[in-house]
């Protein structure tokens, strides 16, 4: 159960999270890229936050994965600039994928395909 404090770091981290990849993504110029941070999780004594990502188009996400985890350090770094007023010490960020869309494209293709079991 998350207490109040890990909800509101939780909340402050996704957005500033979300706008400091988002503008990097942007100035490498990579236009036809969606990065969504879905979630983020912190531990209870807040040294460590699961970030998951949802990358648009999907063939992509994998790759992505690899460079936000590469520049994990520098994402941090700039987090702690921005919530400096906030925040004493910023999380280690780990990031993962968050593939539950694919999850449900897939149940849903296979409800309206062929192999569809309810119809059998």
């Amino acid at each position: 159960m998350e207490t109040t404090r890990q909800k509101k770091v939780s909340k402050l981290l996704q957005k500033d999270i979300a706008e400091i990849l988002q503008n990097r993504i942007k100035k490498q110029g990579n236009l036809g890229i969606l990065l969504s941070i879905t979630k983020v999780s912190v531990t209870v004594d807040f040294s460590v936050a699961k970030v998951f990502l949802s990358v648009f188009p999907s063939e992509m996400s994998k790759q992505i994965l690899e460079e936000v985890s590469k520049i994990s350090g520098r994402v941090r770094h700039e987090v702690a600039q921005k919530a400096k007023n906030q925040l004493r010490k910023v999380p280690e960020l780990i990031f993962f994928l968050d593939d539950s869309l694919d999850y449900i494209e897939k149940i849903e293709d296979s409800l309206k395909g062929l192999d569809n079991p309810l119809r059998k």
